[in-house]
């Protein structure tokens, strides 16, 4: 359940392009969150590459990855991590699959109330971004539009999550969990709203696999 949670909270992440070019004063929430509204406004689906790094409180490299992503909203994406293990995570609008082909093991959990406050629900999901987020500060930094944001929800598993833009497009993602880890996404090659077919977002448990959770549908 462990890995589980915390491969949960990488999918917390994602992607994007923004349509309109704003130039953020520094701790703007308001000129923030009109960007990632203006962001969500219209979005249907998106695909992207992404390399991702997790950092210790010390700001050390533990590990990297990498790997592509899609999601189709409402309430589906896939991350395929190919880059040094195979893992798929997958929600099929009700559900939450993931997939460690070295344990050869399934985890899977319900989409609920508790998972409409993370960044992966809010990119991909229905959620209200000032329902479930509270924008704490905008900044330039090197080129990149980055927002910040806190979630309203106590029970969730991540502190903050910033998203950094350049130009027209989402670049970057930073993800700060309560044990002081931070993972960084970077994202290439994004598509916004491409056709995606359906069959992506669902998963069938492959031959031999042990499953924890129900996977009754």
């Amino acid at each position: 359940m462990t890995r589980f949670l915390s491969a949960a909270r990488i999918v917390t992440a994602l992607f994007l392009g923004f349509i309109a070019q704003l130039t953020l004063a520094a701790s703007d929430p308001a000129a923030g969150r009109q960007k990632v509204e203006g962001f969500l406004q219209g979005l249907q689906s998106l695909q992207a590459q992404f390399r991702q790094t997790l950092t210790d409180r010390n700001g050390l490299k533990v590990e990297e990855a990498s790997g592509t992503l899609a999601i189709r909203r409402p309430d589906r994406f896939r991350w395929d991590y190919r880059d040094p293990n195979e893992q798929v995570i997958v929600a099929d609008g009700s559900r939450i699959w993931l997939y460690d082909a070295d344990l050869e093991q399934v985890t899977v959990r319900k989409l609920d109330d508790t998972l409409s406050a993370t960044p992966a629900m809010l990119l991909s999901g229905q959620g209200n971004l000032q329902d479930n987020f509270t924008v704490t500060q905008t900044s330039e930094e090197n080129g990149v539009s980055w927002v910040r944001m806190e979630p309203k929800r106590d029970d969730t598993d991540f502190k903050w999550v910033r998203l950094g833009f350049s130009g027209a497009a989402l670049r970057f993602m930073q993800l700060a969990d309560k044990l002081g880890q931070t993972t960084s996404l970077e994202f290439t090659q994004l598509e916004r709203n491409p056709a995606l077919d359906p069959s992506r977002f669902t998963f069938t448990v492959p031959p031999g696999a042990d499953v924890i959770g129900d996977a009754s549908r």
